[in-house]
């Protein structure tokens, strides 16, 4: 069975059995060498079900992120060249063709997911033009959570349409999945009309462009700008897209906060992400506490993590 599932990954066919997790982590898993997915797919199925991302570091076995906690596999240690031969399969044996992706830290996957990487940088004066020597890599595995935000939206959205709302919660605790499927919905007319959303995607995270294509659902009124900052993308937009709804990942400059503060003056609603754990966690910091002041939000959403629960709250915004 372990052959067959270790072919199956590295030949792009069927998931194994199991639920939508599985076969998430099935299509992630086909970058890895073959003695990788072999012993990947030893863990107890029930417990990959709960897995979340992968963990490569030079010179140990391989782990797996189980709802927050590592779990070392039988895996033999990674070696440098298994590094590499990750990073090629990535990029179909063709690294130049990610080389732009490669310089942030990530490279983005057919199916969304996402390789972090850690090495030696390489640098021209204040630039980083790529990564040497690469010392590990994080393969996190995207798995779309239909139905997270029905929970919610009925409370961000009035008569008078959608409340400006940010996203709070801690790294991991599924920030960029909720924003995704609240532009899913808006975007589809799940619960009312449909919005035209434009998503300012800077790090690939909300849409995953793959070859222009995105690898998640985020709406048939969708439209998506990758590859620039936040505080561009934004305006680029509002400018050019006339959009009704303006997402976007992780603000957390102030550049970005003026470029809401222009798209909330010119009627649109918004909807962001930030690191923390609380409103009043928020307002310590000073590049959101603007955003606060002047009231652009209305809503925060709180996202909790106990154990693998994730718990949900809105509050609103004086």
């Amino acid at each position: 069975m372990r052959d067959e599932v270790a072919e199956r990954i590295r030949g792009g066919g069927a998931a194994p059995p199991g639920c939508r997790r599985l076969a998430a982590l099935s299509q992630a898993a086909g970058v890895l060498p073959e003695q990788f997915a072999r012993a990947l797919w030893e863990v107890p199925e029930d417990e990959l079900e709960g897995a979340e991302e992968l963990r490569l570091r030079l010179g140990f076995p391989m782990t797996v992120n189980l709802g927050g906690e590592e779990r070392e596999t039988a895996s033999p240690p990674v070696t440098a060249q298994d590094l590499r031969a990750v990073l090629e399969n990535a990029s179909q044996a063709s690294a130049h063709t990610v080389l732009d992706q490669v310089k942030n830290g990530y490279v983005t996957l057919r199916g969304g997911h996402r390789i972090g990487l850690c090495g030696t940088v390489a640098r021209h004066g204040e630039e980083v033009i790529t990564l040497r020597y690469l010392t590990s890599l994080a393969l996190r595995v995207a798995c779309p959570a239909v139905g997270q935000a029905e929970e919610v939206l009925s409370r961000l959205r009035t008569e008078d349409g959608m409340l400006s709302t940010l996203i709070l919660a801690p790294p991991g605790a599924g920030k960029t999945t909720l924003l995704r499927e609240l532009v899913r919905r808006l975007s589809d007319g799940v619960g009312g009309s449909p919005l035209r959303v434009g998503v300012a995607d800077e790090r690939g995270e909300v849409a995953a462009l793959w070859q222009g294509q995105p690898q998640f659902d985020v709406g048939r009124h969708t439209d998506v700008l990758d590859g620039c900052r936040k505080a561009q993308g934004l305006t680029i937009l509002l400018r050019g897209m006339n959009p009704q709804v303006l997402a976007a990942d992780e603000i957390t400059h102030p550049a970005d906060v003026k470029a809401m503060e222009e798209a909330a003056g010119c009627g649109v609603a918004l909807l962001a992400t930030a690191h923390a754990g609380s409103v009043a966690d928020l307002r310590r910091r000073p590049v959101y506490r603007s955003l606060l002041d002047i009231g652009v939000f209305r809503r925060a959403v709180v996202l909790e993590r106990r154990g693998t629960t994730r718990c949900v709250r809105v509050e609103a915004l004086e």
